[in-house]
């Protein structure tokens, strides 16, 4: 196992396996490539050690097949690992806001979110992606003040790796761990689309 020295020991009264063991709330944001993949790359390691995975999806299309789908539902459905539950959010949202449909993307958000709710309090995953979660906190579809309270008063050891652009400063001052993916360089700059392999 890597062994890294901690910066600062809190005097939490917490043990040193007890304080490495607690469950994190996790943050990957900003402007650059890469923050849902890493979400899915931690969510790899959690199948490995054989923990129930929940990955919500709230903006990437519903009729997208990504490739982090496919594998972690092929990996969920093998006799090794932990078993994987993969949910969209209604149809899928785009980047875009299209005129008329707000209501709807709202309201499949709110569901969502009380999906996870739910499935918090009874402790269903041992490892969540919330995955592009930022945004309906952006767009005001959801509460932050009972987000935040959900997510810090979760039961037991369960993980929470949340994912977008723009998260919210409070979000970021409750977070475990947060990540800020900068761009440096992109092919769109260039006016090149995604493409296989690269970003699905």
């Amino acid at each position: 196992m890597p062994q890294g020295k901690p910066v600062s020991v809190p005097d939490d009264g917490l043990t040193t396996r007890q304080r490495r063991n607690r469950p994190l709330l996790i943050v990957h944001t900003g402007p650059g490539k890469g923050k849902s993949t890493a979400a899915f790359g931690m969510a790899l390691r959690a199948w490995n050690q054989g923990w129930p995975i929940g990955v919500f999806q709230f903006v990437k299309s519903a009729k997208w097949r990504i490739g982090e789908e496919r594998a972690l539902r092929v990996l969920g459905d093998s006799p090794e690992g932990g078993p994987v539950a993969w949910h969209k959010m209604g149809e899928g949202w785009s980047w875009i806001q299209r005129p008329g449909t707000e209501d709807d993307h709202a309201e499949n958000a709110r569901e969502g979110w009380a999906q996870i709710k739910r499935d918090l309090t009874a402790e269903t995953h041992r490892f969540y992606v919330l995955d592009e979660f930022t945004y309906p906190l952006k767009w005001g579809w959801l509460d932050l003040d009972d987000v935040i309270d959900a997510l810090t008063t979760r039961p037991g050891d369960q993980h929470v790796v949340i994912t977008g652009r723009d998260a919210p400063d409070r979000l970021i001052e409750v977070a475990d761990l947060v990540t800020e993916m900068g761009k440096v360089r992109h092919p769109m700059d260039e006016g090149q689309k995604g493409q296989r392999g690269i970003e699905w």
